[in-house]
């Protein structure tokens, strides 16, 4: 992911090792909408699925924003008591939604390295979300 930004190694780090991020889209009306998502790094980009947990049964707002506005922010942070640990990474772009996650196996494959839990989904058969990062701003308390 955006290695051709300059990514600092431990900026690779935390977007290796976190383990949720928030994934902010645009409302119809332009308000921002967060939510929490796993996602993985992969051949350049972010990517994080539709899994199998439960839904509301209606399409996903991030996807209706996305298909409106692919314009998006991925924001993950190392929080600690001790602050001078404290660092985030927030990843801006334009994301794309594959119909099946089976269309990039290789995300697929990186999404269940990191989490175990996707190794007995069927995310072959549900969306997929792909984030071209074109922008990274990031801070640590230590340097």
């Amino acid at each position: 992911m955006g290695y051709h930004l300059g990514m600092e190694p431990w900026v690779q780090a935390l977007l290796g090792s976190a383990r949720r991020g928030a994934l902010a889209t645009l409302s119809p009306d332009g308000r921002p909408q967060a939510v929490p998502v796993c996602f993985a790094l992969c051949e350049g980009a972010v990517v994080t699925p539709i899994d199998e947990k439960p839904k509301s049964g209606r399409p996903l707002g991030r996807l209706r924003n996305i298909a409106r506005n692919p314009r998006v922010c991925l924001l993950v942070d190392h929080w600690d008591e001790d602050w001078s640990a404290l660092a985030w990474v927030r990843v801006e772009g334009s994301a794309r939604v594959l119909a099946r996650g089976d269309a990039h196996p290789a995300a697929l494959a990186a999404l269940r390295e990191k989490y175990p839990q996707y190794r007995t989904m069927a995310l072959e058969e549900r969306p997929l979300i792909v984030i071209d990062a074109e922008h990274i701003v990031a801070w640590r308390a230590v340097p």
